[in-house]
């Protein structure tokens, strides 16, 4: 039973994580408006991401007997609260919406890179939807990164 308490808190993190993803996506595509339909499509398809990816992950959860995460974590709440006072200071233009969600992307992969490297025993199934949302958040990082260093050379 503790092993099961260990892995289903490792699990809640990962689902916190992605709810913060789908806040901070949400809050760039209100933050974007104005700024391109380019980045507002890309934000809410990492937003969608990030909701199955808690839905997989969730399902795991109660396949252990546990009960699912269905708030955000603590710092995520203050990353989203940094993402307003940014934006109150640098306005709402892409670069500073792009380097918030940067940080975010951060965030995610030492989430999922600390759940990974945990002591906690982890099965090899669940750790193959681990590994594969951590791929799949990797590419989405990436992406980001190419939007933000695009702009940067558009800007220079």
């Amino acid at each position: 039973m503790i092993k099961n308490y260990e892995l289903i808190e490792v699990l809640n993190d990962l689902i916190e994580i992605n709810n913060d993803r789908v806040q901070g996506y949400e809050k760039a595509t209100q933050e974007t408006k104005n700024l391109g339909v380019d980045l507002q499509a890309i934000f809410h398809s990492l937003a969608n991401d990030s909701r199955k990816y808690a839905a997989e992950l969730t399902q795991e959860v109660n396949n252990l007997g546990g009960e699912a995460a269905r708030d955000t974590t603590t710092s995520g709440k203050i990353y989203r609260a940094w993402m307003d006072v940014k934006a109150a200071f640098a306005g709402h233009d892409r670069q500073s919406v792009l380097s918030s969600c940067d940080f975010g992307e951060d965030a995610a992969q030492k989430a999922y890179t600390t759940a990974l490297e945990s002591d906690t025993e982890i099965s090899a199934e669940i750790r193959k939807v681990i590994v594969s949302q951590q791929e799949n958040l990797k590419i989405a990082h990436n992406l980001i990164k190419q939007y933000r260093a695009l702009h940067e050379a558009l800007s220079a």
